[in-house]
């Protein structure tokens, strides 16, 4: 009678384990690869809208106001929008002695590491065997070896 045995069991010499420095080193080009993908100028901040749309406000609201309408703080605040990298520099500049974003420094923590899920974001108890990345349960742990495991970053 031939034996049962789990197919982890079988699948154990197959998988590749990573060793800290790799790890660290990983992780460092997933982050590198997420912040060339997430650095961008919006595309839509010189969309200029045209005067053929038809404008859906209902003027029925208050027949008596006629003329020139006010402008809003969100009119402004849409029109004069500055990216992260000029709200850095004009910080930089108005806070140039004191304490400002570049600058800031919080002391030590007392407390351990909070550990996060990779897949959902959930506080995190379980770590992959082979590339070190956290996960919280084993619907997690499924989506991460089929997807993210070793696959894309190397």
């Amino acid at each position: 009678m031939a034996t049962r045995e789990s197919g982890r069991i079988r699948d154990v010499e197959k998988k590749r384990v990573l060793d800290d420095l790799t790890r660290r080193r990983r992780a460092r080009k997933a982050l590198e690869a997420l912040e060339q993908d997430n650095f961008h100028e919006d595309p839509h901040a010189d969309l200029v809208m045209s005067k053929k749309i038809p404008k859906f406000n209902n003027s029925l609201d208050n027949p008596r106001k006629k003329g020139r309408k006010s402008r809003g703080a969100d009119y402004y605040r849409i029109k004069y929008r500055k990216t992260f990298q000029q709200l850095l520099e004009e910080d930089r500049q108005l806070n140039a002695d004191g304490p400002n974003y570049s600058t800031a420094q919080a002391p030590e923590t007392n407390y351990p590491q909070r550990h996060f899920c990779a897949v959902c974001g959930f506080p995190s108890s379980y770590t992959c065997v082979s590339c070190g990345t956290r996960f919280c349960c084993l619907k997690c742990q499924a989506t991460h070896q089929d997807t993210r495991c070793l696959k894309f970053v190397s």
